[in-house]
């Protein structure tokens, strides 16, 4: 006997209009029929999952409950109504082999809208990633597991998860280190409207500074930005990222000096020589080229010059390099570097450095819908899910403006009470 609702939709009391949110979601690409049962409608399951994000389900069987016990809903997202609505297994499925190109078609469809109808300028972009921890024992220090921080290991868990570092800072000059198993979701985000713009998700062992150029680039030739400046913590601060920035996309890098490129203050330069820690005048070796880049290597005096020679039985300074590496070397460059043209100490640069934060708004919006919470396994169903988190962001945000609520396209999970 055929299931038949026990009341009709109009009877039942008023909703939200989920309607007037999904009404802007892009389609899905089609996909070529097949025979065989009629199959579960990919749009309705990925508005599902948006709807799933909105309301905080914390599980793919919390969304399932969900729907089965609110018809009218499952009917607002396009699933058939008095048909069950589809399992746990299916919506993981979904997951699993929903192709990336596909859903990141649909994203760039709701950026590019909110590009055109000038709510994202593209102006002021900025950089950044957040670990995505995936679902494993190892990540739990209450379980017992051997060999828990083994980088060559591959969990049985979730075979796809790569061991990655998170840095704390939780006072001025202090930096705290944990290590997590899973994945890392770096982003490029808009920093006038708070929104992302383009998102990539990897296993956490991928450095970010690696994926700052490719980020960039992919937004560049998707989104024809003009850019007037990238702003970005120090990890950035590579002469990889800062000439692309700055001779490529014609634009500013307001990324801060990295301690660990600063030349050393140990050594010292009097009327053009050079002085080693120990206060003697160091040995130049001659130049040398290190990737396209020249320098002027000078050298210890006591291993390599012949000035000190039978003065001196050990260095002056105690340096530790003085025994295990012949003592301690010093590089003047002397090819010009991208670091001269950026006014670092400004107030104007101090000014548009502070616009960083965000970035950490943005990914606070994206824990309020669970991104770094994921329900499924694998690399392919987490760039799902995190894809789907930053469209869920979009979307909100896309509907607000179009509502007339320009003041409220950041209110992820507040903004859909007003629509009932």
């Amino acid at each position: 006997m055929k299931n038949v609702p026990l009341f009709k939709a109009e009877d039942l009391p008023p909703r939200a209009r989920y309607e007037k949110l999904f009404e802007n979601l892009p389609p899905l690409p089609d996909l070529l029929k097949a025979t065989g049962r009629p199959p579960f409608s990919r749009d309705a399951i990925l508005r599902a999952l948006i709807y799933k994000n909105l309301r905080g389900l914390p599980s793919l069987t919390d969304l399932v409950f969900e729907l089965e016990n609110n018809p009218v809903m499952a009917e607002v997202l396009g699933f058939r109504p008095g048909r069950p609505a589809p399992s746990k297994e299916r919506f993981s499925q979904f997951l699993r082999t929903l192709s990336y190109v596909d859903l990141q078609a649909v994203r760039l469809t709701l950026v590019r809208c909110l590009i055109q109808e000038g709510v994202i300028t593209g102006k002021h972009l900025a950089l950044d990633s957040c670990s995505i921890k995936a679902n494993v024992k190892e990540n739990n220090f209450k379980a017992s597991a051997q060999n828990r921080f083994d980088k060559t290991r591959q969990l049985p868990g979730d075979p796809d998860a790569r061991l990655g570092v998170l840095i704390h800072y939780p006072q001025a000059f202090q930096t705290k280190i944990a290590w997590f198993w899973g994945y890392r979701n770096h982003i490029l985000n808009d920093v006038v409207s708070e929104l992302p713009l383009h998102e990539k998700t990897l296993p956490a062992n991928h450095d970010e500074k690696r994926q700052a150029v490719p980020l960039l680039r992919e937004a560049q030739e998707s989104l024809s930005l003009s850019a007037e400046c990238v702003i970005g913590d120090a990890n950035y601060d590579t002469e990889e990222i800062l000439s692309y920035i700055f001779f490529e996309m014609k634009a500013e890098p307001i990324i801060p000096r990295n301690r660990r490129y600063a030349p050393p203050t140990s050594f010292t330069i009097k009327k053009g020589i050079v002085f080693c820690p120990g206060l003697l005048e160091m040995h130049r070796r001659g130049k040398m080229t290190v990737k396209g880049r020249t320098y002027i290597q000078y050298a210890c005096p006591l291993h390599w010059g012949k000035k000190y020679r039978g003065r001196y039985l050990l260095c002056p300074a105690a340096h530790p390099k003085f025994f295990n590496q012949k003592g301690c070397n010093y590089l003047i460059r002397l090819s010009p570097s991208v670091r001269d043209q950026m006014a670092y100490g400004t107030r104007r640069f101090k000014l548009i450095y502070n616009q960083r934060t965000s970035v950490e708004r943005i990914f606070s919006r994206l824990l309020a819908i669970s991104m770094q919470r994921p329900t499924v396994i694998g690399l392919a169903a987490t760039k799902n899910h995190c894809t789907i988190a930053h469209m869920t962001v979009l979307l909100v945000a896309l509907t607000a403006h179009r509502l007339g609520y320009e003041d409220k396209i950041r209110y992820v999970k507040s903004f859909l009470p007003s629509l009932v």
